[in-house]
């Protein structure tokens, strides 16, 4: 087994926050020797070839980073992107709405404990909900559902493919349990 591109996936897999020493001891099983050189051999290839990531050691962390030389690449990147991430209160509204659709802003509010007419608004200019009707309701308060591009958004065909939730339940008790054992290591 190759621990040099090892090393490098797992640096990729953890991203901004990078591996310690002690933390690539552990997981590629080897000692220190060997990981400072696994590392330095890295970081030679990243500087003598062409590359757009550097590997660099950041507060007693390595990191594999973007090359400062490609700054204004990167910042076209941003300037031009349409890619936006939703917030967590984003994806909640996201999710009310696509599991109880067709649903009222008050229903949807009741359910968060906030008001959601600013996130409504937020979500249908982004096209990921809409307006499906009026309700029976005293007042007649529009409906709102998901739209096509929540299903691209997501990668879904339609709305049946949303996990259920009682998977969701399951995954998330998983990762609480996780979570737990790995702050107790910690």
């Amino acid at each position: 087994m190759n621990k040099k591109a090892a090393l490098e996936g797992l640096l990729f897999l953890m991203g901004n926050e990078g591996l310690t020493l002690p933390q690539i001891e552990a997981i590629l099983e080897e000692n220190e020797e060997v990981c400072i050189k696994l590392l330095g051999e890295l970081q030679d290839e990243y500087n003598n070839n062409d590359r757009g990531i550097d590997l660099k050691e950041l507060g007693n962390s390595y990191k594999l980073v973007t090359k400062e030389e490609y700054k204004d690449y990167y910042k076209k990147l941003t300037e031009l992107s349409n890619i936006r991430t939703l917030s967590p209160s984003a994806l909640e509204t996201l999710a009310i709405i696509a599991y109880n659709e067709p649903i009222t802003r008050l229903e949807v509010d009741e359910l968060r404990k906030v008001n959601s007419g600013q996130m409504i608004r937020s979500l249908i200019a982004r096209d990921l909900v809409k307006e499906v009707g009026r309700s029976d309701k005293i007042g007649r308060p529009r409906l709102y559902g998901i739209t096509d591009q929540f299903l691209d958004y997501f990668g879904l065909s339609s709305r049946d493919e949303l996990p259920k939730i009682e998977e969701i339940e399951k995954d998330q008790e998983e990762i609480e349990l996780y979570n737990s054992k790995y702050k107790e290591e910690i």
